[in-house]
């Protein structure tokens, strides 16, 4: 009698552990973006259980000071962002409670960008061409209720273009919704 209570009791806790298993927080597959504060779009696509793709196409805005002219311009550009993203802490925000839908968590992430030729050039404040930007980043994502998205992300890099090749800094802030279910 006590065999049997003893198989059952394990049989049990192994059924136990096999649904906690199954229901330990992992990125979603697919997950589409609108980004509002750059207006752009954002696909990020998951490919095992901590890591995505991540793949953005926005407008972005750089600001050049001229101090011959005494005067700054703003200038707008198409940009093209690709990271791989290592999403590190889901487990700790699931067992404190913390939302973990739509790959709310904080990441590393390896970065490439590429800014096309800007679409508003001031020719007295230089040529601003085309550049590419290789980085490591830092960053957090959180999706609150009504699928409301921030995300920041910041770190070291390096930026390539025709004339020069330099050290920059990477920072990335953006504001939005994310489709569907």
């Amino acid at each position: 009698m006590l065999k049997n209570y003893l198989i059952l009791f394990t049989f049990f806790f192994c059924m136990l552990k096999a649904n906690a298993q199954d229901e330990a927080p992992s990125v979603r597959k697919h997950q589409f973006k609108i980004n509002m504060l750059f207006p752009g779009f954002v696909y990020e696509h998951g490919f095992s259980a901590k890591n995505t793709l991540y793949s953005e196409a926005v407008i972005g805005v750089g600001y050049r000071y001229n101090s011959y002219y005494n005067d700054g311009s703003v200038y707008f550009f198409p940009l093209i962002n690709e990271q791989f993203r290592h999403y590190y802490n889901l487990e700790k925000r699931n067992l404190k409670g913390k939302r973990t839908a739509y790959n709310s968590g904080n990441f590393l992430a390896l970065n490439a960008m590429y800014n096309f030729e800007s679409i508003s050039t001031n020719s007295d404040y230089g040529n601003y061409v085309p550049s590419f930007t290789l980085a490591a980043l830092w960053g957090l994502q959180r999706t609150y209720k009504g699928r409301f998205n921030l995300e920041f992300n910041a770190g070291p890099g390096v930026n390539f273009d025709q004339y020069d090749t330099e050290f920059v800094p990477v920072i990335n802030f953006s504001l939005g919704w994310v489709l569907g279910k």
